[in-house]
């Protein structure tokens, strides 16, 4: 009997995933637990394994589509038998190819719809709904008449934000009609999509509820620069590791966060309470080529940081790869965002809610420096902290900031550790 293989419930809210890359094709025969398909969600990229052996009979995608959960994939039989359900039951809220809006040197013939949050939709006279069941539910809950929600989601579709928009306005913003140039020349208008979009989301939602803040300070990190070139070769001997100055840090960040709680911290809006961690999982950022990813070295403190530097270098190259998983991804007490890796000195960093505090990274240059009574050329690290004002002030954020900076210029301190 054929088994109908439905996009499955991957958890951590997790409702939607785009299909990166079909690994088998109509006709092929598969394992069982065999992959057929690199699916990425809001989270990562993840491989979807066959529930069957067998041929493959259907596949009612095509890569680049958007796929909700319990949407069927592909139908998986025995030789000759003929797929149990047609693609309209497989999907019934699989989008319509979008129409080109950047054909360059052809004049368009018409016009596309765009709801007032810019996503581009189809507009169809009495067509199907296109909502999954949790969304159709919230419409219920709240009273609103779904078939007149405008949906700004793929292909139409009605999302969570559209449902409680149309509850808390009288009348749903309509469409408007957009040209598909405008006055100065043609415009290509690119889907939202993938590790973007999670990162654009996220980034709002931050910004959205965390009372930030920004201060920047500057460490002599000349010793610690010097600590790294004395055991750079060993680690590239020993451990098979390109030694940075990530590792120290990381250590140096843990000490001090154990002496201020707050920073390693997050709020329960619900109960408003604060959450005060004690644990210390520390965030890296890593930009990737379509977004930014923040793996999560668990239990850092604990860890020594040839260890870390090994950790970081493996995740590192599974964000490249896309093969990051989502437990490398939760966790998180706190986040470091090098973009000093990029040139870059200050910054505001954004905090990755749900923590409380983010501290970036600047490029290390050489700087005439106050030392010894002397003014001497010496190895200088920007540091900019951010923070949320709702769960400590300025004071104990600078307090913190004075003790990390105390630690990464006498890395005595953090060797003494080990």
């Amino acid at each position: 009997m054929a088994t109908d293989f439905k996009f499955p419930d991957l958890g951590e809210g997790v409702t939607e995933g785009e299909i990166k890359k079909w690994l088998v094709k109509e006709g092929d025969t598969v394992k069982q637990d065999q992959s057929i398909a690199e699916v990425e969600t809001d989270k990562a990229v993840v491989e979807m394994p066959s529930p069957s052996a067998g041929k493959v009979l259907r596949l009612y995608h095509k890569e680049g589509d958007m796929v909700q959960v319990g949407e069927v994939l592909a139908t998986i039989g025995a030789e000759g038998e003929a797929p149990s359900v047609t693609p309209a039951q497989a999907a019934p809220a699989i989008e319509k190819k979008r129409e080109s809006v950047s054909v360059v040197g052809e004049l368009p013939e018409g016009e596309v719809m765009v709801s007032s949050t810019g996503a581009i939709t189809q507009a169809t006279a009495g067509a199907e709904v296109q909502a999954i069941p949790a969304v159709r539910k919230l419409a219920k809950d709240l009273g609103v008449d779904i078939t007149t929600v405008l949906g700004s989601g793929p292909g139409g579709r009605i999302t969570e934000e559209d449902v409680r928009g149309a509850a808390f306005n009288a009348k749903p913003a309509a469409p408007r009609k957009v040209a598909k140039f405008d006055i100065y020349g043609y415009v290509d208008r690119e889907p939202l999509r993938g590790i973007r979009r999670t990162t654009a989301k996220h980034m709002l939602e931050s910004s959205q509820k965390v009372a930030a803040v920004t201060m920047m300070d500057d460490a002599d990190v000349t010793e610690l620069v010097a600590l790294r070139e004395r055991l750079k070769k060993e680690a590239e001997e020993q451990h098979k590791v390109k030694l940075t100055f990530l590792p120290f840090i990381v250590k140096a960040l843990c000490m001090a966060l154990k002496n201020h709680k707050y920073l390693n911290a997050s709020i329960d809006e619900e109960s408003d309470e604060i959450l005060v961690k004690k644990y210390y999982n520390v965030g890296i950022a890593i930009a990737i080529d379509d977004g930014l990813v923040v793996p999560v070295i668990k239990m850092a403190d604990e860890k020594e940081f040839l260890a870390i530097a090994e950790e970081i270098r493996d995740l590192v190259e599974k964000a490249q790869a896309r093969k990051l998983d989502l437990a490398d991804l939760k966790g998180g007490t706190f986040t470091i965002t090098n973009y000093g890796s990029m040139g870059g000195t200050y910054g505001t960093p954004i905090v990755n809610f749900p923590e409380c505090a983010i501290l970036g990274l600047g490029r290390i240059r050489d700087m005439p420096w106050m030392h010894d009574g002397q003014v001497q050329v010496r190895k200088i690290l920007p540091l900019s902290l951010t923070w949320d004002h709702r769960v400590l002030d300025g004071a104990a954020a600078a307090a913190f900031m004075g003790e990390l900076m105390k630690y990464l210029e006498n890395p005595e301190f953090i060797m003494a550790l080990h």
